[in-house]
């Protein structure tokens, strides 16, 4: 059987990667790195070693120009110094690949300015981002997730989840062509969720930034590259959630499904 590895992105302002690092550990995963950004450009670590790749959260160049927008800019244009190859194309040949790719909260708005989800058109044209949240304040809360019918890999068999949000900049928008195109095409993953009743809503805190159409998470077409606002690394252990004394909950924290989906999908795959 071929090991299964994972490449966990680190550095200038990503502050969330150990905790993705320990929910692909806890997931199966044979082997899991991390590797600073500017390394990657070095050639230190090389996309092909790997079969799951991971832009965690935090706080990429400290939001300048927009949350991840910087990082966008380097990654569009920054070339590999031992093979001069340029990046965008490494990470294209991965996705090509049949490989995977998640992009949590500040990762999340780096493969969305990127334009590798939606990617409705073709990879690396963007066409949705996020911004601002309605509430014009940072959000810490949990929220329920509804999980709808797409082709995504990372959301089989799951129906709901709860997962923390922690952002300022968390709002999704696309403008309304291509928001057609994301429903019409299934690629919206997550929608945040009323909590009494499960159903998708705009109102808050339950849809905590007032995301178009209560989307919280999105794929690509081919349902192998996930991007989400909620924080699944932070609930991989019952422990994690703030009522775990008052609520009957697996000792398993759900977020970690989402983790465990995408190694049995690269276990078939490629093990």
């Amino acid at each position: 059987m071929g090991k299964i590895r994972a490449l966990i992105l680190a550095g200038n302002g990503i502050n969330c990667e150990y905790e993705t690092s320990k929910a692909c550990e806890f997931a199966g995963f044979d082997g899991v790195d991390i590797a600073y950004i500017y390394d990657v450009v070095r050639g230190n670590y090389n996309f092909d070693d790997y079969h799951f790749l991971c832009f965690p959260g935090g706080f990429l160049d400290g939001d300048d120009l927009g949350a991840a927008k910087a990082a966008a800019n380097l990654f569009s244009n920054a070339k590999i110094e031992t093979t001069n190859e340029s990046l965008r194309d490494a990470l294209k040949r991965f996705i090509n690949s049949g490989k995977l790719i998640i992009g949590i909260c500040n990762g999340f708005q780096l493969i969305a300015k990127l334009g590798i989800v939606p990617a409705i058109n073709d990879y690396f044209v963007q066409a949705a981002t996020l911004v601002f949240n309605d509430s014009g304040k940072f959000e810490d809360r949990w929220v329920r997730l509804k999980v709808e019918k797409s082709p995504c890999i990372f959301t089989r068999g799951i129906k709901e989840i709860y997962l923390p949000v922690r952002h300022g900049e968390g709002k999704f928008y696309a403008p309304s062509q291509a928001l057609d195109e994301i429903e019409k095409r299934n690629l919206a993953v997550l929608r945040y969720a009323e909590k009494a009743t499960g159903k998708p809503t705009q109102k808050y805190p339950d849809n905590p930034n007032g995301s178009v159409n209560a989307i919280a998470g999105i794929c690509d077409p081919t349902g192998r590259v996930l991007g989400l606002m909620p924080h699944p690394e932070a609930f991989l252990s019952g422990l994690n959630y703030p009522r775990w004394t008052r609520e009957k909950l697996s000792k398993t924290g759900q977020g970690l499904s989402i983790f465990k989906n995408a190694y049995e999908y690269l276990k078939e795959k490629f093990g």
